[in-house]
């Protein structure tokens, strides 16, 4: 039985190398063309792929960025809206806070360049 090595993340967008270009400044990874490699090896490569239709509903899959591991509480909030506030200038859009509850901290909702939701996390 083969094992799985890698995976790859493919999203479907109408301008392919600048959605790359935003997810590569999120992540930190380099942009190659129409994908964004993360230049540690770790983690995984994003590929974004032209599709003649635009996005109509919420995604079924969403990336969560990790920048409030291990906070809680208003020192949590605190990391996620600075967050924010960096990516918003790259073209994201912030949506809502999710406040924190008895099973989950909290996490702001955020789209990309083409409406895509993702969350700090």
């Amino acid at each position: 039985m083969t094992s799985v090595k890698q995976i790859q993340v493919t999203f479907d967008c109408a301008e392919p190398e600048r959605v790359a270009r935003f997810w590569s400044e999120v992540l930190g990874y380099e942009h190659q063309g129409t994908a964004a490699v993360d230049p540690t090896g770790v983690g995984p490569r994003l590929y974004f792929q032209r599709v003649p239709e635009g996005k109509v509903v919420k995604n079924r899959v969403h990336l969560d960025v990790r920048v409030g591991t291990g906070l809680v509480g208003a020192e949590r909030v605190a990391a996620l809206e600075a967050e924010c506030a960096r990516l918003i200038p790259l073209g994201a859009v912030r949506l809502h806070l999710l406040e924190a509850d008895d099973d989950n901290e909290s996490c702001l909702v955020m789209q990309d360049i083409e409406g895509n939701e993702f969350c700090l996390d």
